[in-house]
């Protein structure tokens, strides 16, 4: 497969580009909200989001038409600090923000694998397609759950699937974790992806770069050209 073109935007800290993507977010949900009367916003969890959630929720917005769910999630307690759900409470469903309509994937199963169809239809409401959604990408080149090596990669990557929640497990990872699967992911009006420090610069680099899809999952969001997407990156 020929290089893909890297598309990212440089910001010289990551306090000037959560400002820039928070207005960016905001417009696009607003822009959502004056056409179709309610927006919806994917996000993921870890540490690259969390100044970006913290200047969302200060935002003038309709957030009580605005739709906020999860594109991934561990399989713990919503009030584990490994939970992304807790991470977007105590970030991001704060201040105005707090008056969106939040949508978890954890449910009472046992497991993701029991768990995928209902966290699912937990989403049916959801706003489809997603008017933004905003991925991280690991220092392996997974996005989402999407990690190398993990069982039922391959399904979750196969875009003649239809748009769910699947099960993934990598031996990297301590916890078991439910994703959204690459059709649900590019069921979206705009992917940002979101990616801070001189490594993940590296990584993005490599991902551009010739390769199996299956060694580095973002390259599936990466090298499709019906979504756009763009990457922000800051040291």
């Amino acid at each position: 497969m020929p290089k893909t073109k890297l598309r990212i935007r440089c910001f010289p800290d990551p306090g000037a580009l959560a400002h820039e993507v928070t207005a960016d977010v905001v417009a696009r949900l607003a822009r959502a909200i004056a056409l179709r009367g309610q927006a919806s916003l994917l996000v993921s969890g870890g540490r690259s989001p969390s100044a970006l959630f913290e200047r969302l929720h200060a935002q003038t917005l309709n957030w009580r038409r605005t739709w906020i769910s999860l594109a991934d999630e561990r399989w713990v307690s919503p009030s584990d600090a490994a939970s992304n759900e807790r991470l977007v409470r105590e970030k991001l469903l704060q201040g105005h923000a707090a008056a969106a309509r939040f949508v978890g994937l954890k449910n009472a199963a046992s497991s993701p694998e029991t768990g995928a169809a209902a966290a699912w239809s937990r989403l049916a409401d959801l706003p489809r397609p997603a008017d933004v959604t905003i991925l991280g990408m690991g220092d392996d080149g997974h996005t989402a759950s999407l990690f190398p090596g993990a069982q039922n990669l391959a399904r979750a990557l196969d875009r003649s699937m239809l748009g769910g929640c699947i099960a993934m497990c990598a031996t990297s990872e301590p916890h078991a974790r439910l994703s959204l699967n690459l059709s649900a992911l590019l069921n979206s009006r705009y992917i940002l992806i979101l990616i801070l420090g001189e490594m993940k610069l590296r990584t993005y680099a490599a991902a551009c770069a010739s390769g199996p899809v299956e060694k580095m999952p973002v390259r599936a969001v990466l090298r499709q050209r019906r979504i756009p997407v763009q990457v922000v990156w800051a040291p």
